[in-house]
């Protein structure tokens, strides 16, 4: 069994409150936990409005599936609209 952990720092230039923010946040969510099937959560920065770091994990035999499904995940992140991705980082356990 391997374990991937994909954390992804967040800045959304566009928001003016909280609320802007996770509307933002819910819709990046749904979209990767329906296309993935990974458990997606905010971690750090709830209380800010222009900033959120999330964690994705998936559970995975395969070692190479799990670094390819971290990978589009990023890249679904980085391609979403009003959200800019500061960092990215992924641990394999």
């Amino acid at each position: 069994m391997v374990i991937g952990l994909l954390t992804l720092d967040l800045h959304f230039p566009g928001a003016r409150s909280l609320k802007d923010k996770r509307q933002a946040l819910r819709s990046l969510e749904t979209k990767i936990r329906n296309r993935f099937n990974v458990a997606v959560a905010e971690v750090e920065h709830q209380d800010l409005w222009q900033r959120s770091r999330l964690a994705v994990v998936s559970v995975n035999t395969d070692h190479g599936h799990l670094e390819s499904t971290l990978q589009s995940v990023a890249g679904e992140a980085e391609n979403a609209r009003d959200i800019q991705v500061l960092d990215v980082s992924t641990e394999i356990l």
